[in-house]
Protein backbone atom coordinates (compact mmCIF):
# COMPACT_ATOMS: atom_id res chain seq x y z
CA UNK A 1 0.00 0.00 0.00
CA UNK A 2 1.31 3.45 -1.19
CA UNK A 3 1.39 6.33 1.62
CA UNK A 4 -0.59 8.23 0.07
CA UNK A 5 -3.67 5.27 0.87
CA UNK A 6 -2.27 4.72 4.02
CA UNK A 7 -2.74 8.17 5.07
CA UNK A 8 -6.53 8.05 3.72
CA UNK A 9 -7.46 5.33 5.74
CA UNK A 10 -6.02 7.33 9.02
CA UNK A 11 -8.17 10.04 8.29
CA UNK A 12 -10.86 8.08 7.88
CA UNK A 13 -10.33 5.94 11.04
CA UNK A 14 -9.85 9.86 13.12
CA UNK A 15 -12.77 11.48 11.49
CA UNK A 16 -14.88 8.04 12.29
CA UNK A 17 -13.77 8.22 15.90
CA UNK A 18 -13.78 11.52 16.51
CA UNK A 19 -17.78 11.47 15.16
CA UNK A 20 -18.26 8.96 17.94
CA UNK A 21 -16.99 11.11 20.54
CA UNK A 22 -19.00 14.12 19.72
CA UNK A 23 -22.48 12.13 19.06
CA UNK A 24 -22.00 10.54 22.28
CA UNK A 25 -21.38 14.23 24.07
CA UNK A 26 -24.42 15.29 21.85
CA UNK A 27 -26.69 12.82 23.29
CA UNK A 28 -25.32 13.36 26.92
CA UNK A 29 -26.05 17.33 26.57
CA UNK A 30 -29.45 16.43 24.73
CA UNK A 31 -30.28 14.06 28.08
CA UNK A 32 -29.03 16.29 30.73
CA UNK A 33 -31.68 19.09 28.89
CA UNK A 34 -34.22 17.37 28.94
CA UNK A 35 -34.51 16.03 32.48
CA UNK A 36 -33.33 19.60 33.43
CA UNK A 37 -36.33 21.26 31.55
CA UNK A 38 -38.44 18.17 33.25
CA UNK A 39 -37.44 19.49 36.73
CA UNK A 40 -37.83 23.25 35.91
CA UNK A 41 -40.95 22.60 34.40
CA UNK A 42 -42.39 20.92 37.87
CA UNK A 43 -41.01 23.61 40.16
CA UNK A 44 -42.51 26.30 37.78
CA UNK A 45 -45.49 24.30 37.54
CA UNK A 46 -48.68 26.14 39.22
CA UNK A 47 -50.09 23.73 42.29
CA UNK A 48 -53.70 22.80 42.69
CA UNK A 49 -53.48 22.60 46.38
CA UNK A 50 -56.23 24.50 47.70
CA UNK A 51 -54.65 26.68 50.90
CA UNK A 52 -55.64 25.97 54.36
CA UNK A 53 -57.41 28.28 56.64
CA UNK A 54 -58.51 28.80 60.12
CA UNK A 55 -62.13 29.22 61.05
CA UNK A 56 -63.03 32.19 62.75
CA UNK A 57 -63.39 31.95 66.32
CA UNK A 58 -66.77 32.32 67.07
CA UNK A 59 -67.38 29.27 64.84
CA UNK A 60 -65.81 26.92 67.31
CA UNK A 61 -67.89 25.53 70.06
CA UNK A 62 -67.92 28.05 73.20
CA UNK A 63 -70.50 26.83 75.38
CA UNK A 64 -67.85 25.67 77.97
CA UNK A 65 -65.66 29.13 77.76
CA UNK A 66 -68.43 31.50 78.29
CA UNK A 67 -69.16 29.30 81.44
CA UNK A 68 -65.66 29.39 82.45
CA UNK A 69 -65.60 33.46 82.25
CA UNK A 70 -68.47 34.01 83.46
CA UNK A 71 -68.02 31.74 87.05
CA UNK A 72 -64.30 32.28 87.30
CA UNK A 73 -64.25 35.97 88.61
CA UNK A 74 -66.50 34.43 91.53
CA UNK A 75 -64.29 31.40 92.29
CA UNK A 76 -61.40 32.05 94.88
CA UNK A 77 -58.24 30.57 96.19
CA UNK A 78 -58.17 30.00 100.26
CA UNK A 79 -54.84 30.25 101.90
CA UNK A 80 -55.01 29.30 105.55
CA UNK A 81 -52.22 29.01 108.28
CA UNK A 82 -52.55 26.94 111.83
CA UNK A 83 -50.76 26.68 114.94
CA UNK A 84 -49.20 23.66 115.68
CA UNK A 85 -47.68 22.11 119.01
CA UNK A 86 -45.55 19.93 117.37
CA UNK A 87 -44.78 17.98 114.03
CA UNK A 88 -47.01 15.00 114.57
CA UNK A 89 -45.20 12.02 114.02
CA UNK A 90 -47.03 8.69 112.29
CA UNK A 91 -45.95 5.43 114.02
CA UNK A 92 -43.17 5.06 111.58
CA UNK A 93 -41.24 8.14 112.10
CA UNK A 94 -42.61 10.11 109.37
CA UNK A 95 -44.65 13.46 109.25
CA UNK A 96 -48.27 13.23 109.69
CA UNK A 97 -48.76 14.50 105.92
CA UNK A 98 -50.92 12.74 103.35
CA UNK A 99 -49.52 9.09 101.97
CA UNK A 100 -48.25 9.38 98.70
CA UNK A 101 -49.36 5.77 98.30
CA UNK A 102 -52.92 6.24 99.56
CA UNK A 103 -52.67 3.85 102.68
CA UNK A 104 -53.33 0.83 100.83
CA UNK A 105 -56.72 0.39 100.50
CA UNK A 106 -58.92 -1.23 102.98
CA UNK A 107 -61.22 0.85 105.30
CA UNK A 108 -59.28 3.87 102.64
CA UNK A 109 -62.12 4.01 100.71
CA UNK A 110 -64.03 5.29 103.40
CA UNK A 111 -62.08 7.97 104.72
CA UNK A 112 -59.32 9.08 102.14
CA UNK A 113 -60.34 12.66 101.17
CA UNK A 114 -58.32 15.62 99.91
CA UNK A 115 -57.84 18.27 102.81
CA UNK A 116 -57.03 21.33 100.27
CA UNK A 117 -53.13 20.05 99.60
CA UNK A 118 -51.82 20.81 102.76
CA UNK A 119 -48.01 19.85 103.50
CA UNK A 120 -47.16 20.28 107.01
CA UNK A 121 -43.73 22.36 107.03
CA UNK A 122 -40.97 20.78 108.70
CA UNK A 123 -40.42 23.57 111.41
CA UNK A 124 -42.55 22.96 114.23
CA UNK A 125 -44.95 25.26 114.73
CA UNK A 126 -46.79 26.52 111.02
CA UNK A 127 -49.08 24.72 108.80
CA UNK A 128 -50.08 26.34 105.20
CA UNK A 129 -52.99 24.55 103.44
CA UNK A 130 -54.77 25.72 99.72
CA UNK A 131 -57.90 25.39 98.77
CA UNK A 132 -60.73 26.85 96.58
CA UNK A 133 -64.38 29.38 97.81
CA UNK A 134 -67.23 30.65 96.27
CA UNK A 135 -68.75 33.79 96.43
CA UNK A 136 -72.30 33.53 96.92
CA UNK A 137 -73.34 36.63 98.08
CA UNK A 138 -71.56 40.39 96.50
CA UNK A 139 -71.40 41.45 100.33
CA UNK A 140 -68.64 39.16 100.69
CA UNK A 141 -69.69 35.83 101.84
CA UNK A 142 -67.74 32.74 100.13
CA UNK A 143 -69.22 28.92 100.62
CA UNK A 144 -66.00 26.32 101.15
CA UNK A 145 -65.56 23.48 103.49
CA UNK A 146 -64.64 22.95 106.48
CA UNK A 147 -61.80 20.83 106.36
CA UNK A 148 -60.41 23.77 104.13
CA UNK A 149 -60.67 26.28 106.92
CA UNK A 150 -60.56 24.24 110.27
CA UNK A 151 -58.10 24.81 113.35
CA UNK A 152 -56.98 27.89 110.81
CA UNK A 153 -55.64 30.80 112.92
CA UNK A 154 -55.65 33.16 109.92
CA UNK A 155 -57.79 32.77 106.14
CA UNK A 156 -57.09 34.57 103.40
CA UNK A 157 -58.83 34.90 100.10
CA UNK A 158 -57.31 35.93 96.72
CA UNK A 159 -59.78 37.29 94.28
CA UNK A 160 -59.24 36.76 90.61
CA UNK A 161 -58.20 40.53 89.77
CA UNK A 162 -56.52 40.76 92.82
CA UNK A 163 -52.54 41.98 91.67
CA UNK A 164 -49.25 39.32 92.45
CA UNK A 165 -49.06 38.86 96.64
CA UNK A 166 -52.44 41.02 96.98
CA UNK A 167 -55.12 38.57 99.48
CA UNK A 168 -57.72 39.45 101.98
CA UNK A 169 -58.57 38.55 105.45
CA UNK A 170 -61.26 36.03 106.25
CA UNK A 171 -63.54 35.57 108.99
CA UNK A 172 -65.09 32.39 110.07
CA UNK A 173 -68.95 33.10 109.79
CA UNK A 174 -70.15 29.24 110.43
CA UNK A 175 -69.08 25.88 110.20
CA UNK A 176 -71.10 22.66 109.65
CA UNK A 177 -69.27 19.37 110.69
CA UNK A 178 -71.85 16.72 109.50
CA UNK A 179 -71.70 18.34 106.20
CA UNK A 180 -68.42 19.39 105.67
CA UNK A 181 -69.41 23.27 104.50
CA UNK A 182 -68.21 26.46 105.79
CA UNK A 183 -69.08 30.27 105.63
CA UNK A 184 -66.29 32.87 105.51
CA UNK A 185 -66.65 36.79 104.87
CA UNK A 186 -64.30 39.11 103.57
CA UNK A 187 -65.04 42.46 104.33
CA UNK A 188 -63.95 44.79 101.32
CA UNK A 189 -65.24 48.11 100.14
CA UNK A 190 -66.50 47.01 96.54
CA UNK A 191 -68.95 44.55 95.02
CA UNK A 192 -68.07 40.81 94.58
CA UNK A 193 -69.01 38.79 91.71
CA UNK A 194 -71.42 36.29 93.30
CA UNK A 195 -72.20 32.99 91.66
CA UNK A 196 -75.59 32.30 90.66
CA UNK A 197 -77.13 28.59 92.80
CA UNK A 198 -78.82 26.57 90.80
CA UNK A 199 -80.75 23.25 91.83
CA UNK A 200 -79.25 20.14 92.32
CA UNK A 201 -82.39 17.96 91.88
CA UNK A 202 -82.42 18.80 88.48
CA UNK A 203 -79.34 17.18 87.21
CA UNK A 204 -79.34 13.70 86.08
CA UNK A 205 -76.89 11.49 85.27
CA UNK A 206 -75.06 12.39 81.90
CA UNK A 207 -75.61 15.82 82.53
CA UNK A 208 -72.05 17.83 81.38
CA UNK A 209 -70.85 19.79 84.32
CA UNK A 210 -67.41 22.08 84.90
CA UNK A 211 -65.34 21.70 88.23
CA UNK A 212 -63.69 25.24 89.00
CA UNK A 213 -61.14 25.94 91.62
CA UNK A 214 -57.45 25.77 92.69
CA UNK A 215 -55.90 22.80 92.32
CA UNK A 216 -52.66 22.55 93.73
CA UNK A 217 -52.40 26.42 94.22
CA UNK A 218 -53.06 26.69 90.34
CA UNK A 219 -56.48 29.24 90.47
CA UNK A 220 -58.84 30.13 87.75
CA UNK A 221 -58.53 26.25 86.22
CA UNK A 222 -61.79 24.19 84.60
CA UNK A 223 -62.14 20.46 84.33
CA UNK A 224 -65.06 19.14 82.03
CA UNK A 225 -67.09 15.82 82.78
CA UNK A 226 -70.26 13.85 83.68
CA UNK A 227 -72.88 14.02 86.41
CA UNK A 228 -71.77 9.97 86.71
CA UNK A 229 -73.88 9.17 89.64
CA UNK A 230 -76.52 10.83 92.48
CA UNK A 231 -76.88 10.18 95.78
CA UNK A 232 -73.43 8.40 96.51
CA UNK A 233 -72.89 8.03 100.01
CA UNK A 234 -69.62 7.23 100.53
CA UNK A 235 -68.94 7.59 104.49
CA UNK A 236 -70.68 5.68 107.08
CA UNK A 237 -73.17 7.50 109.16
CA UNK A 238 -72.69 10.36 107.54
CA UNK A 239 -76.27 11.08 106.85
CA UNK A 240 -76.47 14.35 105.24
CA UNK A 241 -73.59 13.70 103.26
CA UNK A 242 -74.86 12.65 100.18
CA UNK A 243 -73.07 13.64 97.19
CA UNK A 244 -73.50 14.38 93.65
CA UNK A 245 -70.42 11.84 91.62
CA UNK A 246 -68.70 12.75 88.81
CA UNK A 247 -65.59 12.57 86.19
CA UNK A 248 -64.53 15.93 86.52
CA UNK A 249 -60.98 15.95 87.22
CA UNK A 250 -61.24 17.06 91.16
CA UNK A 251 -57.57 17.54 92.97
CA UNK A 252 -55.91 18.72 95.93
CA UNK A 253 -56.97 22.18 96.37
CA UNK A 254 -60.15 22.03 94.35
CA UNK A 255 -61.87 21.31 97.85
CA UNK A 256 -64.82 23.93 98.21
CA UNK A 257 -64.95 25.16 94.79
CA UNK A 258 -67.87 24.98 92.50
CA UNK A 259 -69.49 22.18 90.47
CA UNK A 260 -71.52 23.83 87.80
CA UNK A 261 -74.30 22.86 85.17
CA UNK A 262 -74.38 24.21 81.36
CA UNK A 263 -76.33 27.37 82.79
CA UNK A 264 -73.60 28.55 84.78
CA UNK A 265 -74.82 28.02 88.11
CA UNK A 266 -73.85 26.02 91.09
CA UNK A 267 -75.40 23.12 91.56
CA UNK A 268 -72.71 21.67 94.05
CA UNK A 269 -69.32 22.27 96.07
CA UNK A 270 -66.44 19.76 95.67
CA UNK A 271 -65.72 17.80 98.53
CA UNK A 272 -63.73 14.80 98.20
CA UNK A 273 -62.25 11.73 95.48
CA UNK A 274 -62.23 8.02 96.03
CA UNK A 275 -59.04 7.08 94.94
CA UNK A 276 -56.23 4.34 95.92
CA UNK A 277 -53.29 6.45 95.11
CA UNK A 278 -54.11 9.95 96.36
CA UNK A 279 -55.05 10.88 93.12
CA UNK A 280 -57.27 11.44 90.81
CA UNK A 281 -59.20 8.48 89.39
CA UNK A 282 -62.04 9.78 87.48
CA UNK A 283 -64.13 10.00 90.48
CA UNK A 284 -64.97 12.81 92.55
CA UNK A 285 -67.69 13.98 94.68
CA UNK A 286 -69.29 17.30 95.42
CA UNK A 287 -72.36 18.13 97.88
CA UNK A 288 -75.50 19.08 96.23
CA UNK A 289 -76.64 22.72 96.19
CA UNK A 290 -80.07 21.87 98.09
CA UNK A 291 -77.84 20.63 101.00
CA UNK A 292 -75.55 23.69 100.45
CA UNK A 293 -78.19 25.83 100.58
CA UNK A 294 -80.50 24.97 103.95
CA UNK A 295 -76.64 24.53 105.93
CA UNK A 296 -75.73 28.23 104.31
CA UNK A 297 -78.95 30.06 105.58
CA UNK A 298 -78.81 28.38 108.96
CA UNK A 299 -74.89 29.28 109.15
CA UNK A 300 -75.49 33.01 108.24
CA UNK A 301 -78.50 33.59 110.50
CA UNK A 302 -78.73 34.75 114.10
CA UNK A 303 -77.04 31.29 116.01
CA UNK A 304 -74.81 30.84 113.03
CA UNK A 305 -75.31 26.97 113.58
CA UNK A 306 -76.92 24.13 111.90
CA UNK A 307 -79.84 22.76 114.18
CA UNK A 308 -81.08 19.48 113.59
CA UNK A 309 -84.07 17.45 114.86
CA UNK A 310 -83.28 13.81 116.16
CA UNK A 311 -84.95 11.67 119.08
CA UNK A 312 -81.53 9.40 119.37
CA UNK A 313 -81.64 6.11 117.39
CA UNK A 314 -79.74 4.74 114.67
CA UNK A 315 -79.70 2.46 111.77
CA UNK A 316 -77.71 0.13 109.16
CA UNK A 317 -76.45 2.96 106.87
CA UNK A 318 -76.79 0.24 104.27
CA UNK A 319 -80.03 -0.18 103.61
CA UNK A 320 -80.76 -3.99 103.20
CA UNK A 321 -84.47 -5.27 102.32
CA UNK A 322 -83.31 -8.33 104.40
CA UNK A 323 -83.46 -6.55 107.85
CA UNK A 324 -86.93 -4.73 107.00
CA UNK A 325 -88.30 -8.78 106.08
CA UNK A 326 -86.96 -10.23 109.37
CA UNK A 327 -87.79 -7.36 111.92
CA UNK A 328 -91.13 -5.64 109.82
CA UNK A 329 -92.71 -6.25 106.86
CA UNK A 330 -90.91 -5.78 103.89
CA UNK A 331 -90.42 -1.70 104.39
CA UNK A 332 -89.04 0.88 107.12
CA UNK A 333 -86.00 1.69 108.71
CA UNK A 334 -84.85 -0.94 111.24
CA UNK A 335 -83.48 0.05 114.57
CA UNK A 336 -79.98 -0.46 115.50
CA UNK A 337 -79.32 1.15 118.42
CA UNK A 338 -81.05 3.61 120.62
CA UNK A 339 -79.40 6.37 122.69
CA UNK A 340 -79.57 5.80 126.04
CA UNK A 341 -81.93 8.58 127.74
CA UNK A 342 -83.03 9.70 124.61
CA UNK A 343 -86.15 10.80 123.44
CA UNK A 344 -86.82 7.39 121.48
CA UNK A 345 -85.36 5.47 124.90
CA UNK A 346 -87.70 7.79 126.79
CA UNK A 347 -90.84 6.83 124.71
CA UNK A 348 -89.84 2.77 124.97
CA UNK A 349 -87.95 2.32 121.42
CA UNK A 350 -85.72 -0.51 121.25
CA UNK A 351 -83.44 -2.21 119.23
CA UNK A 352 -85.05 -4.36 116.37
CA UNK A 353 -88.44 -2.16 116.29
CA UNK A 354 -89.15 -1.03 112.83
CA UNK A 355 -90.17 2.52 112.07
CA UNK A 356 -93.25 3.00 109.35
CA UNK A 357 -94.69 6.08 109.72
CA UNK A 358 -94.21 9.26 110.83
CA UNK A 359 -96.94 11.02 111.36
CA UNK A 360 -98.98 9.03 109.49
CA UNK A 361 -97.39 9.16 106.38
CA UNK A 362 -94.98 6.25 105.31
CA UNK A 363 -91.28 5.61 105.38
CA UNK A 364 -89.63 3.40 103.34
CA UNK A 365 -85.89 4.31 103.81
CA UNK A 366 -83.91 5.49 106.33
CA UNK A 367 -82.52 9.21 104.06
CA UNK A 368 -86.31 9.75 104.19
CA UNK A 369 -87.02 9.16 108.15
CA UNK A 370 -83.69 11.43 108.72
CA UNK A 371 -84.67 14.09 106.20
CA UNK A 372 -88.22 14.24 108.05
CA UNK A 373 -86.94 14.21 111.83
CA UNK A 374 -83.57 16.45 110.87
CA UNK A 375 -86.27 19.47 109.54
CA UNK A 376 -87.91 19.51 112.93
CA UNK A 377 -87.28 21.87 115.39
CA UNK A 378 -86.19 20.72 119.31
CA UNK A 379 -88.94 20.00 121.61
CA UNK A 380 -91.44 19.77 119.48
CA UNK A 381 -93.41 15.94 119.11
CA UNK A 382 -93.49 13.81 116.30
CA UNK A 383 -96.13 10.56 116.11
CA UNK A 384 -93.85 7.05 114.97
CA UNK A 385 -95.79 3.94 114.17
CA UNK A 386 -93.62 0.99 114.35
CA UNK A 387 -93.73 -2.84 114.45
CA UNK A 388 -92.16 -4.98 117.08
CA UNK A 389 -92.55 -8.66 116.88
CA UNK A 390 -95.21 -8.34 113.97
CA UNK A 391 -97.75 -6.35 115.66
CA UNK A 392 -98.23 -2.42 115.14
CA UNK A 393 -97.51 0.07 117.73
CA UNK A 394 -97.78 3.95 118.21
CA UNK A 395 -95.25 5.81 120.19
CA UNK A 396 -95.36 9.96 120.83
CA UNK A 397 -91.33 11.09 121.14
CA UNK A 398 -90.23 14.62 121.72
CA UNK A 399 -87.56 15.64 119.19
CA UNK A 400 -84.23 16.76 120.82
CA UNK A 401 -81.66 18.78 119.68
CA UNK A 402 -79.10 16.54 117.25
CA UNK A 403 -75.83 17.98 118.40
CA UNK A 404 -76.29 17.01 121.82
CA UNK A 405 -77.53 13.81 121.52
CA UNK A 406 -74.72 12.90 119.43
CA UNK A 407 -72.10 15.01 120.39
CA UNK A 408 -69.37 12.70 121.64
CA UNK A 409 -69.35 11.34 117.24
CA UNK A 410 -69.64 14.76 116.20
CA UNK A 411 -66.90 16.31 118.47
CA UNK A 412 -69.07 19.19 119.75
CA UNK A 413 -68.59 20.40 123.30
CA UNK A 414 -72.10 20.03 125.29
CA UNK A 415 -73.93 23.69 126.02
CA UNK A 416 -75.45 21.83 128.96
CA UNK A 417 -75.44 19.29 131.77
CA UNK A 418 -78.72 17.07 131.07
CA UNK A 419 -79.38 14.43 132.04
CA UNK A 420 -80.48 13.06 128.81
CA UNK A 421 -77.56 14.30 127.06
CA UNK A 422 -74.14 11.51 126.68
CA UNK A 423 -71.09 12.76 128.46
CA UNK A 424 -68.18 14.12 126.68
CA UNK A 425 -66.08 10.61 125.48
CA UNK A 426 -62.50 10.66 127.50
CA UNK A 427 -61.00 9.81 124.58
CA UNK A 428 -62.41 12.12 121.91
CA UNK A 429 -62.95 9.24 119.58
CA UNK A 430 -66.46 7.70 117.63
CA UNK A 431 -66.03 3.53 117.21
CA UNK A 432 -68.38 1.66 115.29
CA UNK A 433 -68.25 -2.53 115.19
CA UNK A 434 -66.91 -3.71 112.43
CA UNK A 435 -69.21 -5.37 110.62
CA UNK A 436 -68.55 -8.85 108.65
CA UNK A 437 -68.65 -6.64 105.10
CA UNK A 438 -65.87 -4.48 106.64
CA UNK A 439 -64.19 -7.36 108.42
CA UNK A 440 -64.04 -8.88 104.77
CA UNK A 441 -62.56 -6.09 103.31
CA UNK A 442 -60.06 -5.40 105.53
CA UNK A 443 -58.79 -9.32 105.39
CA UNK A 444 -59.59 -9.76 109.43
CA UNK A 445 -61.69 -12.19 111.48
CA UNK A 446 -65.56 -11.27 111.63
CA UNK A 447 -66.63 -9.90 114.84
CA UNK A 448 -63.66 -8.32 116.42
CA UNK A 449 -62.69 -4.87 117.19
CA UNK A 450 -64.40 -1.58 117.04
CA UNK A 451 -63.10 0.78 113.55
CA UNK A 452 -62.41 4.17 114.76
CA UNK A 453 -64.93 6.40 112.71
CA UNK A 454 -64.21 10.23 114.03
CA UNK A 455 -61.17 11.71 115.84
CA UNK A 456 -62.05 15.42 117.90
CA UNK A 457 -58.96 17.50 117.25
CA UNK A 458 -57.11 17.89 120.08
CA UNK A 459 -58.22 15.17 121.99
CA UNK A 460 -56.67 12.13 124.04
CA UNK A 461 -56.91 9.95 120.85
CA UNK A 462 -55.07 12.57 118.76
CA UNK A 463 -52.34 12.82 121.16
CA UNK A 464 -51.28 8.97 120.86
CA UNK A 465 -52.07 9.20 116.95
CA UNK A 466 -55.32 7.26 116.88
CA UNK A 467 -56.75 7.70 113.41
CA UNK A 468 -59.84 7.09 111.35
CA UNK A 469 -59.69 3.70 110.07
CA UNK A 470 -57.68 2.01 112.85
CA UNK A 471 -59.48 -1.02 114.56
CA UNK A 472 -58.80 -1.11 118.46
CA UNK A 473 -59.14 -4.24 119.34
CA UNK A 474 -58.03 -4.37 123.15
CA UNK A 475 -57.93 -1.61 125.53
CA UNK A 476 -55.71 -2.59 128.43
CA UNK A 477 -55.96 -6.55 127.44
CA UNK A 478 -59.87 -6.30 127.83
CA UNK A 479 -60.93 -7.22 124.06
CA UNK A 480 -63.36 -4.71 123.00
CA UNK A 481 -66.02 -6.00 120.01
CA UNK A 482 -68.55 -3.38 120.21
CA UNK A 483 -69.44 -0.11 120.95
CA UNK A 484 -70.80 -0.93 124.22
CA UNK A 485 -67.63 -3.16 125.13
CA UNK A 486 -65.53 0.43 124.06
CA UNK A 487 -67.73 2.47 126.27
CA UNK A 488 -67.77 0.42 129.03
CA UNK A 489 -64.06 -0.06 129.42
CA UNK A 490 -63.89 3.58 128.30
CA UNK A 491 -66.04 4.85 131.28
CA UNK A 492 -64.05 2.45 134.06
CA UNK A 493 -60.95 4.35 133.37
CA UNK A 494 -59.60 7.63 135.22
CA UNK A 495 -57.63 10.78 134.98
CA UNK A 496 -54.39 10.28 134.98
CA UNK A 497 -54.55 5.96 134.31
CA UNK A 498 -52.42 4.72 131.56
CA UNK A 499 -54.18 3.67 128.62
CA UNK A 500 -53.36 0.67 126.10
CA UNK A 501 -54.63 0.05 123.08
CA UNK A 502 -54.24 -2.70 120.41
CA UNK A 503 -54.66 -1.51 117.44
CA UNK A 504 -55.29 -2.67 113.94
CA UNK A 505 -54.17 0.22 111.84
CA UNK A 506 -55.48 2.19 108.77
CA UNK A 507 -54.56 0.10 105.09
CA UNK A 508 -52.63 -2.90 106.80
CA UNK A 509 -53.70 -6.33 104.74
CA UNK A 510 -52.30 -8.31 107.10
CA UNK A 511 -53.77 -10.09 110.24
CA UNK A 512 -50.99 -9.89 111.89
CA UNK A 513 -50.10 -6.01 111.63
CA UNK A 514 -51.05 -4.77 114.89
CA UNK A 515 -49.58 -2.29 117.43
CA UNK A 516 -50.34 -0.90 120.51
CA UNK A 517 -50.52 2.78 120.71
CA UNK A 518 -50.23 3.87 124.53
CA UNK A 519 -50.72 7.22 127.08
CA UNK A 520 -51.66 8.65 129.92
CA UNK A 521 -55.25 9.63 129.99
CA UNK A 522 -55.31 13.27 130.94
Amino acid sequence: MDSGAMWTRIRAHRWAYTFSILATLSLGILIGTVVSYGVKGKEGQKSDATPLTLPAPQQLSNTFSQIAKQLEPSVVNINTESTIKNVRRRRGGQDDQEDPNGGGGGADDFFNRFFGGQAPDTGPIRERSLGSGVIVDSKGFIVTNRHVIDKADRIRVRFEDDPPGVQHDAKVIGADQETDLAVIKVDIDRTLPAAKMGNSDSMQVGDWVLAVGSPFGLSETVTAGIVSAKGRDIVPNRQFQTFIQTDAAINPGNSGGPLVNMNGEVIGINTAILSETNAYAGVGFALPSKTVVDVYNQLTGPEHRVSRGSIGIMFDAVENPAIARVYGSGFGVTISSVVAGSPADQAGLKVGDTITTVDGKKVSKGSELVADIASRKAGSKVSLGFLRNGKTQDASVTIAERSKLFAARLGDEQDDSEDSTPKQSKFGVTVRKVTPEMADRLDMPAGKGVIVQDVKPRSFAEDVNLGRGDVILEINKQPVNSEEEFAKVESSLKSGQDVVFLVRQRGSQRQDGTIFVAGTLP
